[in-house]
């Protein structure tokens, strides 16, 4: 094996060419990231209406097949478990009407809390947001079924 030998000519990166570049990915990172960063709690929220919006869904499937919603006491687990206790489904799917098998949490990992019958529609579905607690503005702010579209 013959020894490897350097020559003047070879190419390579300076200390200067590196210390450059990141300089650039640094200034990149400190003005982007912060944009990225507050996108997550907006995405959460968008989250949390898709999920509603299929737990409706989910809820006018299972009225079509047994003629009312689940009460508030049977809950959203009504959709995934056929009810022992109430009003008993007489044509309840088998295999529920969630199709994952299981009733979501809310992105902030709250249960959802649905009432039937509800103070704004046949039935309500909130979400209390990023503080779990209700009311709230911005990211804290309520996420409802009778607001989806607001």
């Amino acid at each position: 094996m013959k020894p490897m030998r350097l020559n003047r000519n070879s190419q390579g990166f300076s200390l200067i060419e590196l210390m450059v570049v990141i300089l650039i990915l640094g200034l990149l990172i400190g003005i982007v990231g912060p944009r990225l960063i507050g996108r997550t709690d907006d995405a959460k929220v968008s989250t949390a209406k898709i999920q509603i919006e299929s737990l409706t869904s989910a809820l006018k499937m299972y009225k079509l097949d047994n003629g009312t919603y689940p009460s508030t006491e049977q809950g959203l687990e009504a959709l995934v478990t056929m009810p022992q206790s109430g009003d008993i489904p007489k044509k309840w799917k088998k295999g529920g009407y969630l199709e994952k098998g299981t009733v979501p949490k809310d992105p902030w990992g709250n249960d959802y809390v649905y009432l039937f019958p509800g103070a704004h529609d046949d039935f309500d579905i909130v979400s209390y947001g990023a503080d779990g607690v209700a009311g709230g503005e911005e990211y804290n702010k309520d996420i409802t079924s009778w607001s989806l579209n607001e």
